[in-house]
């Protein structure tokens, strides 16, 4: 009982902690042609899996360090799905037609990356006291999907 409300905790704070930078961040959000064009690339999250036969302490710093990693990389990836959403936004208030499937498939795609963030972070947290593992392959996936789009609704003459 103690473990779930943990848990659900670390969720209820991730999710608000995500929400927050979301509403809140202020941040200059640098989109060129060329950073829209190189939006896929190196995207692959870093290894998690620990070598067989590590001494434990050994195992634990590895672990610590890895989960560092990690997490840099999610920030990254949070401050970069924040900037094409940004961009996106921008281009469909510019837009000379209104594209409500669009604004829908963006509405969509944020809720799943923020919920997927709430769920690799809580998942990092565990990580790294040894409990289960972290997979973001579909948030990554979410990603490109965005990406995809913001590269489709750039007008014609700006794609790198």
């Amino acid at each position: 009982m103690v473990l779930v409300l943990s848990i659900t905790a670390v969720l209820a704070v991730s999710l608000g902690i995500v929400i927050w930078r979301a509403a809140f961040s202020h941040k200059v959000l640098p989109v060129t042609a060329e950073w829209i064009a190189d939006l896929s690339e190196d995207r692959c999250p870093p290894r998690m899996q620990m070598p067989c036969g590590v001494e434990s302490r050994v195992a634990a710093r590895m672990r610590r360090e890895r989960c560092q990693l990690f997490s840099d990389y999610l920030q990254r990836l949070e401050e970069d799905f924040g900037r094409a959403t940004v961009a996106l936004k921008i281009l469909m208030m510019q837009s000379r037609e209104d594209r409500p499937d669009l604004a829908s498939a963006l509405l969509r795609h944020q809720l799943a990356f923020g919920c997927g963030i709430v769920s690799a972070r809580a998942r990092l947290f565990l990580y790294r006291w040894g409990i289960g593992s972290v997979d973001v392959s579909w948030l990554v996936q979410v990603f490109d999907a965005v990406a995809s789009e913001l590269r489709a609704a750039l007008p014609a003459g700006v794609a790198a």
